[in-house]
């Protein structure tokens, strides 16, 4: 049989015969695996082109944003000094800037402490109030005594003053306070001190008592001050304090005087003659007597004058330029009238608060009552300031600091230490932390409150932080050092003509990949794994269809692409011509955003676009307001009488924004900090009071005030519309009706319209367009103007947008590819079920061979036994026979 394998028992080859049936049985399972190859083919070119259209779809984005279409560059010549960034609104220019300011923050330090953790004070329970404001007039330094009068002949030595580490170059020549100032002034670039010299005033009673001068035969008696004669006399003749008058009148002294920097107030008939010098010189005063003399300065009439000088001097005062301590040393600081050491405290300033800067109060229970309870009772009250602790090493190491977490001239602190339920405050804790720049400053300053300064193109332009966001409109400056730099803003053409380059790179990217997949090599005799699949191909034609057309709803002249140079090759490619998309960019620079991006835009000002939805159709749409939104607000009936007194623990119950169901966190109990307010002052107080509660804060809900022409005060609420609502009533101390009279709370009212002469949706200043409606998805903020119509609204949706849209119909959840996806999935599952199945019928076949065969096998066993038996019975007959 040609089969050499034996079998179980009879040589059978059964493992070989069931291989090489089973082997035939099993042939059809090529057929299920040739159909599972050419799915995942399929699959894999779908999986390419998805790929392809995601690529697609990331080169759009950027052509997608309006912001790259206000693409501008910002380069500064020292970036060292500033740097910049542009956003929409910013136009082409040059800027010199030079910054000679830099904001920061004020920041307080206490008196030392030996412990961090001692109780300071009784106990009692305590508040701390903080407001934030502009500190007003005065000057931030220390004020030197007037000069010795042994200084106005020898001069301060060389050596006797250093300010802030620089030595002052004093001599035997600087004798008054002109002189020291001048020199100190030498130096304020390096210091950063500034002198003002004091008014040199000569004693007010100096001329208080002046007898009439009388001069014997052979003497003589003369009067000078600063060097200028006021009276003289000899042999017999007299002075009197009329004469002296008489003689400050005349022209010729006048002038005299003037030369020498002296002013003159008083007379010397009524007692209050006084000579000033507003430059700091110093003032002499003398009486040269001859002989005998009667009278004169301090003199009766007939009592002798033996003559007499003396010298007025003035001192100096120091200014910190950026409110720092001011570090005083040298050999002998007090020959100039300072003490040796750090030394700065406002003097001569107000306080005044700013209304858009919150207040915050910080409860202080005994527990907290301790430099380390403080700061950490501070820090949990979020209100703005930082505290924390520093040592210095000393024998009363431990000092808090506190400081403004804003920068800025008006984050200036001021606090206040009360008691509470009426009671006062503990001394120990108030003569710790009660500052006032306008008072009594308990803690010292070690930095000031300051804005940035600087000029651009000659113009002065202050800021309360390092960046400055409103000196060139849609230009940010980020200030990081002193000096000067050369700002240059310029059309950023390289950024929109990367990204429609891009774009087109991409589009033929997609573009030859379809091709590539759904083609016929003649060549080769392939054919691609999607060829003759219409749904693909598809894509092409939706693509080139929606590249064909014409954008809508622009009032520009670039309306299509090959207006900037962007066409269709033969192969259905895109082709960009560079020389004809430049000139495009640098003509229509404004105009080239809306042929790729979606925008829309108001050509009312008091109207903002603010966004639109796929639903939204191009075109332009009349605008109509029948309604402008309102806040609410509450308006005293009484007239401010200029100062109101705010009594002692005054606590008002604020209602803002209320909802309905009522919000128990949209009423809060606020304390209103005691004093005497001019009206502005009063709205200020009253606006940071209510704004400075976190409660209120943390839910973005705020007030406004106002003292309108006739001294009448409004309280409004931040917000407009039907959820905008404020009432106030009093708790304890000065009453409301006491500001307000009978006032009545007026509910706010959301701004009502049309867009596209459809009834729109108002919501506060929000007006959104109906839906359904051609506008459906236009959004606008009716910001200020009146009712009537106002204007139109015009939104175009550029290519990029269409495109990104279409795409999206290409891949993702029930997208053409999606589907397609799917079904191959479902056919390659189906393949592998029907495999499955096939191959559970093999292995039955092959059970079903195995068992034949061993049969057989058992069978050919029995007949070879049978054959072997009856070979040796005939074998044994043949022998006996």
């Amino acid at each position: 049989m040609g089969l050499s394998s034996s079998g179980i028992g009879s040589g059978l080859p059964v493992d070989s015969l069931v291989s090489q049936l089973m082997a035939a049985e099993s042939a059809p399972l090529n057929n299920y695996d040739t159909k599972t190859a050419g799915y995942q083919a399929k699959l894999s070119a779908y999986g390419k082109v998805s790929a392809a259209v995601g690529t697609f779809q990331a080169a759009l984005t950027s052509l997608n944003s309006t912001s790259t279409f206000s693409a501008l560059s910002a380069a500064a010549s020292n970036k060292d000094v500033l740097t910049a960034s542009t956003s929409t609104g910013a136009v082409a220019g040059k800027y010199k800037i030079n910054v000679t300011q830099l904001a920061q923050a004020q920041s307080l330090v206490t008196g030392g402490k030996a412990s961090t953790s001692a109780m300071i004070g009784a106990g009692a329970k305590t508040t701390l109030t903080f407001q934030f404001g502009s500190v007003t007039g005065g000057t931030f330094g220390t004020a030197g005594t007037a000069l010795a009068l042994g200084i106005a002949s020898s001069g301060i030595p060389s050596g006797s003053l250093t300010i802030n580490g620089t030595a002052i170059s004093t001599s035997g020549t600087t004798r008054s306070a002109r002189d020291l100032a001048a020199v100190i002034n030498n130096e304020s670039d390096t210091t950063g001190v500034v002198a003002k010299v004091g008014t040199t005033t000569t004693a007010g009673d100096l001329f208080k008592a002046f007898g009439d001068v009388a001069v014997a035969s052979g003497g003589s008696y003369k009067l000078s001050v600063g060097g200028v004669e006021l009276g003289s006399a000899q042999d017999g003749e007299t002075v009197s304090a009329a004469s002296i008058d008489s003689s400050l009148a005349s022209s010729a002294t006048k002038n005299a005087l003037a030369a020498a920097n002296i002013t003159v107030t008083g007379s010397a008939a009524n007692g209050d003659l006084q000579f000033i010098a507003a430059d700091g010189s110093n003032i002499n005063v003398a009486e040269t007597v001859t002989g005998d003399v009667t009278g004169g300065i301090g003199q009766a009439s007939g009592n002798a004058n033996k003559g007499s000088s003396t010298t007025a001097t003035a001192g100096v005062t120091l200014s910190s330029a950026d409110g720092s301590q001011i570090v005083i040393g040298g050999n002998n600081p007090s020959a100039a009238g300072f003490k040796a050491g750090s030394s700065g405290s406002y003097i001569g300033a107000g306080f005044s608060q700013d209304g858009s800067q919150n207040m915050g109060t910080v409860t202080l229970d005994a527990k907290d009552q301790s430099l380390q309870g403080i700061r950490d009772a501070i820090n949990k009250a979020n209100i703005g300031v930082t505290a924390t602790i520093v040592s210095d090493g000393g024998d009363n190491p431990y000092h808090l600091v506190v400081t403004s977490n804003a920068t800025g001239a008006k984050s200036s602190m001021k606090i206040s230490v009360d008691g509470v339920d009426g009671q006062p405050a503990d001394p120990a804790v108030a003569a710790l932390m009660g500052y006032d720049p306008a008072g009594t400053q308990g803690l010292t300053q070690t930095s000031g409150a300051q804005d940035t300064k600087l000029t651009m193109n000659g113009i002065e332009v202050t800021s309360k932080g390092t960046t400055v966001s409103d000196a060139i409109q849609g230009v940010s400056l980020d200030i990081s050092s002193l000096g000067s730099s050369t700002l240059t803003i310029a059309k950023d053409t390289t950024s929109v003509s990367d990204s429609i380059n891009a774009f087109v790179k991409a589009y033929n990217t997609l573009n030859s990949t379809i091709a590539g997949l759904t083609s016929y090599n003649a060549d080769t005799k392939t054919s691609g794994a999607l060829q003759g699949d219409s749904s693909v191909r598809s894509i092409q034609t939706q693509l080139r269809r929606q590249l064909s057309t014409t954008v809508e709803g622009l009032g520009g002249k670039l309306t299509n692409l090959s207006q900037v140079g962007i066409s269709f090759q033969k192969d259905g490619s895109l082709a960009v011509d560079s020389t004809k998309l430049n000139n495009a960019i640098t003509n229509n620079f404004s105009d080239i955003g809306g042929l790729f991006a979606a925008m829309g835009s108001a050509s009312d000002g008091g109207i903002t676009f603010d966004k639109s939805s796929s639903a939204t159709k191009p075109g332009e749409y009349a605008v109509n307001i029948t309604k402008m939104a309102t806040q609410g607000s509450l308006t005293s009936t009484n007239t401010l009488s200029g100062s109101t007194k705010i009594a002692s623990n005054t606590t008002w119950t604020v209602t803002l924004n209320q909802t309905d169901p009522a919000t128990d966190s949209k009423v809060q109990n606020i304390s209103i900090p005691a004093g005497t307010y001019d009206n502005t002052q009063l709205a200020a107080i009253l606006r940071a009071s209510i704004n400075g509660n976190t409660t209120f804060s943390g839910a973005g809900d705020t007030v406004e005030t106002s003292v309108d022409a006739s001294g009448k005060l409004k309280l409004s609420s931040s917000k407009f519309g039907e959820m905008s609502n404020i009432s106030i009533s009093g708790l304890t101390g000065t009453t409301v009706s006491e500001i307000f009279g009978s006032a009545t709370a007026v509910k706010g009212s959301d701004v009502e319209g049309t867009i596209g002469g459809v009834a729109a949706t108002g919501n506060g200043q929000t007006l959104t367009a109906a839906g359904g409606s051609a506008a459906d998805g236009i959004q606008l903020t009716i910001k200020s103007g009146t009712v009537g119509d106002r204007g139109s609204v015009t939104f175009s949706q550029g290519y990029a947008y269409q495109l990104t849209n279409l795409a999206a119909t290409f891949t993702g959840k029930g997208s053409l590819l999606q589907g397609k996806t799917d079904g191959i999935n479902a056919s390659i599952k189906s393949v592998a079920d029907q495999r499955d199945k096939f191959s559970d019928r093999l292995t039955a076949i092959e059970a079903r061979y195995r068992a034949q065969f061993t049969a057989l096998d058992t069978m050919l066993q029995s007949m070879q036994s049978t054959q072997s038996y009856l070979t040796q019975q005939l074998a044994a007959i043949a022998a006996n026979s």
